[in-house]
């Protein structure tokens, strides 16, 4: 098991965040989480809410911390005036909003990006996407993750259906070509199915 939890919008800041890790911790019963992530970059709280995340991790009540739906320039404020730098970018990442430039930034600074949404919320009628799943004889969500895996992408699809979660498992028995990963690139039209980080109301 690998735990992971997040500081929602409304507990952010400094001693907020830390008495929402208490309680969190007390509610899973445990004593440490794997990975903490701020949720949300709301202006004005997501800096002071990092340093009591670094407190968390170097007081070792944590084994890594990250955050969620962070842009570069938010990444880049909180790196600005940091010990910890984040570990994990948890992000909407799929075919149809690639953010190359941030999944750029992140590998550069050795941040881990992991997607959230990486199934477009079930929007995967594609043709693309159901020629590529004719071709390599697997589903249109295999596809899609097995993108991820080969862009160095953590994804992770939610499923309530034992035959969806074993087939999501099972990607590491073929591998798509080069050609075909700058394919499914090439969907990007920067679509997002969830909030905008700039522009949400937190």
């Amino acid at each position: 098991m690998f735990i992971t939890t997040k500081v929602w919008n409304a507990d952010q800041g400094y001693e907020s965040t830390l008495a929402a890790f208490e309680q969190s911790i007390q509610k899973l019963g445990l004593e440490y989480l794997d990975l903490y992530l701020i949720h949300w970059p709301v202006a004005g709280k997501f800096t002071e809410t990092w340093r009591a995340m670094e407190k968390l991790y170097q007081d070792g009540r944590v084994r890594a911390i990250g955050v969620s739906n962070f842009q570069i320039h938010h990444l880049q404020k909180v790196m600005e005036n940091s010990s910890v730098k984040p570990m994990v970018n948890q992000v909407e990442f799929h075919p149809l909003l690639t953010q190359k430039d941030l999944l750029a930034f992140c590998r550069k600074n050795q941040i881990q990006l992991e997607a959230w949404s990486p199934l477009m919320q079930g929007n995967l009628d594609v043709p693309l996407l159901h020629d590529l799943s004719s071709k390599y004889g697997k589903s249109p969500a295999q596809i899609v993750l097995r993108w991820d895996l080969q862009h160095q992408v953590v994804t992770i699809p939610k499923s309530v259906t034992k035959h969806r979660i074993e087939e999501n498992a099972n990607i590491f028995d073929f591998e798509l070509s080069q050609e075909d990963m700058n394919r499914i690139d090439s969907l990007n039209q920067n679509k997002r199915f969830g909030p905008d980080p700039d522009n949400f109301n937190f």
